[in-house]
């Protein structure tokens, strides 16, 4: 792995920044991807699994890239570098039940390891699953202007493609509408157009699927830190 890369996770997983979160820090990471995903937030029982989208709302995420693109989970966790918005679990909002939405220091201090990321990755393309991940990386939460798009963004220094998808939460009923599910399918299909010929050179360069990519996206060896 990436010496540089490495100090980022050490830095990343080490971090307690944020006095109203829940557990530790959580990221999917694979330091020689060219596709990064950032999600909102990681869910009450990712920490304890060591990766992201563990549980519902991953089986959901991962059941629509099998069935628009034919990608694995197991495929997607190895080629592709899965961050969020924020690291640690927000904790519930007690009022409005539901995870509570993180704060704005909150994502300002979190987002410093997204553009670390960003500089040291270089992805071809980001995928911003959710609201708050729109929001952050393209400057526009409300769903039906942002998906179905592709957006050229600059962030860290690098410029980079967005793909935004809806959030696979079992309490979103977004993709209900026949409009909304047409817009996300457009999203995968404009996934699948950069997907394909990144996925061609990886394997040219025996990238893909090597045992740097898989040991860096294995949680097991990642359990030290998240402990």
């Amino acid at each position: 792995m990436n010496r540089r890369f490495a100090a980022h996770l050490d830095t990343l997983f080490a971090c307690r920044a944020c006095p109203n979160v829940a557990g530790t820090p959580v990221t999917g990471a694979v330091w020689n991807a060219r596709v990064m995903l950032v999600g909102q937030a990681p869910g009450p029982r990712e920490a304890g699994e060591g990766r992201p989208f563990a549980y519902t709302a991953g089986k959901r995420l991962f059941s629509w890239f099998a069935d628009h693109l034919g990608i694995t989970e197991s495929d997607f966790r190895a080629n592709v570098h899965i961050a969020a918005v924020i690291r640690c679990f927000p904790g519930r909002d007690e009022k409005a039940g539901g995870d509570r939405v993180p704060d704005a220091e909150e994502i300002a201090r979190c987002g410093a390891h997204l553009d670390v990321e960003l500089k040291l990755i270089k992805p071809e393309l980001v995928i911003a699953v959710g609201t708050l991940a729109a929001k952050q990386l393209v400057g526009e939460s409300e769903l039906k202007k942002v998906v179905g798009r592709v957006h050229r963004v600059k962030r860290a220094g690098h410029t980079f493609d967005v793909v935004v998808l809806p959030h696979p939460s079992g309490r979103s009923t977004w993709t209900n509408k026949p409009e909304n599910a047409a817009l996300m399918k457009e999203s995968f299909r404009l996934i699948g157009e950069r997907w394909a010929p990144m996925s061609s050179r990886a394997k040219r360069s025996g990238v893909e699927g090597s045992p740097a990519s898989r040991e860096a996206g294995d949680p097991s060896t990642r359990s030290a830190r998240l402990g």
